[in-house]
């Protein structure tokens, strides 16, 4: 076996030593009639071996990023949960440890010291229920999540300054969504709101930035008429995302994969958007100009598609005092715009969908997926170049969202220099 594959094994006997003593703790100190079934302890150790069993799988095997991610938030989060209530039971065992010390330091009637069993030490039921409680809160938080956070769209408003911004752009008006995954939509009425709230802003122009589907383009069929609805008078502009090329499904042959990803280009067309396949658009302005350019993916983890060309992307803009791009991933940003395309002013992006779990506030932010990319959510400043990430429209896997949710993003452009 590898090193890896050991540590994993080691890790996985830990965690299943963890769940052992919580289970048992649990039975010891609650009277609550349902923790002593067989019913609870099978179905106990069924979802705490089918996780541990899912991350192996994970890892070793390219799953779809759907099943992925929704492994990875479950695990997560009810880790947490266990480690509260493995704290509360550690301390309860503490205590009933010096409990039992102290009693058996103590004489009886006779003057002689008390034979003392720590078994005779009951555990504290009050002291183990307030960490079950506690340890809950991550998995009520999980189900919230899917009742009321998915569909739960929020507008969030960003001034961008772009000192060479021409003066007929300064205060226009840029919406963007990302992310819309449809194959993951349930309810129609809940997504129509959404998009009826992104067209009560009246946005000049408006971005999409890839993963428009799951997987088939077949599951935009239900939801047309929908997306169909967002115009704009500047335009409607869009890219490709990694979900979009049907890497993740199984197809036949290379030509049935080919012909759904072409479906999938014919159905931004129908919608009306204007889809950048590694090439850019010149939007005018009572004959002012700027440039809008658009990639295909390209992400720095090598299981999504490098297909982005900066090059064919900037071709014959060098005149144009502003050019933004549309790139699916933010790990583009960092890697090949940063060093070497100095001349784009602001990248636009989604993917990450903040994990759909974590915190976000105007002053504070954090989701676990910032272990995996710097740049996941919000502004981003290096130098004179800047980066939004959409935190995404829909979801993929876990079928809710927690503290991070579904975005539209409503951008006022300003040709004035940033106040200090």
């Amino acid at each position: 076996m590898t090193r890896q594959t050991i540590t994993l094994v080691f890790i996985s006997a830990l965690l299943l030593l963890a769940d052992l003593y919580i289970i048992k703790g649990l039975k010891s100190a609650v009277k609550w009639r349902f923790l002593h079934t067989k019913w609870f302890t099978k179905t106990y150790w069924t979802v705490s071996v089918a996780l541990i069993v899912g991350m192996f799988l994970s890892i070793f095997f390219k799953l779809g990023m759907g099943i992925r991610a929704a492994i990875l938030l479950s695990f997560f989060l009810l880790l947490i949960g266990k480690a509260i209530v493995l704290v509360f039971l550690f301390i309860d065992d503490l205590r009933r440890t010096g409990k039992w010390a102290l009693t058996k330091k103590q004489p009886d009637e006779s003057g002689k010291l008390k034979p003392a069993n720590p078994t005779d030490i009951s555990r504290s039921e009050f002291l183990v229920k307030a960490g079950l409680l506690a340890g809950a809160l991550p998995v009520g938080a999980l189900t919230w999540g899917i009742i009321d956070g998915v569909y739960d769209y929020k507008v969030i408003r960003q001034t961008l300054y772009l000192p060479n911004l021409p003066k007929k752009f300064d205060g226009i008006k840029l919406g963007q969504i990302s992310d819309v995954h449809s194959g993951s939509f349930y309810n129609k009425k809940a997504v129509a709101g959404g998009v009826d709230l992104l067209m009560r802003e009246k946005p000049d122009f408006i971005f999409f930035t890839g993963d428009l589907v799951n997987d088939l383009a077949t599951e935009m069929r239900d939801y047309q008429d929908i997306f169909g609805k967002i115009k704009a008078p500047l335009g409607v502009y869009s890219s490709l995302g990694n979900h979009d090329y049907g890497d993740y499904s199984w197809w036949p042959n290379e030509a049935a994969k080919q012909k759904n990803h072409q479906d999938l280009m014919d159905t931004h067309k129908r919608l009306g958007w204007d889809l950048l396949l590694n090439e850019n658009r010149r939007l005018k302005v009572e004959g002012e100009e700027i440039g809008i350019l658009g990639v295909e993916n390209w992400g720095l983890i090598s299981r999504f598609p490098k297909r982005g060309r900066l090059d064919l992307a900037t071709k014959n803009t060098d005149d144009l005092p502003v050019k933004l791009l549309l790139s699916h991933d933010p790990s583009h940003w960092r890697a090949k715009v940063l060093p070497g395309y100095p001349q784009i002013d602001v990248m636009f992006s989604g993917h990450t969908h903040g994990m759909q779990a974590g915190i976000r506030t105007k002053e504070f932010q954090w989701s676990p997926i910032e272990y995996i990319y710097k740049e996941w959510a919000g502004l981003y400043q290096e130098g004179k170049q800047q980066l939004y990430v959409n935190v995404g429209y829909g979801f993929l896997g876990y079928p809710g969202r927690v503290g991070i949710l579904p975005e539209i993003t409503i951008f006022e452009l300003k040709s004035s220099a940033q106040p200090a």
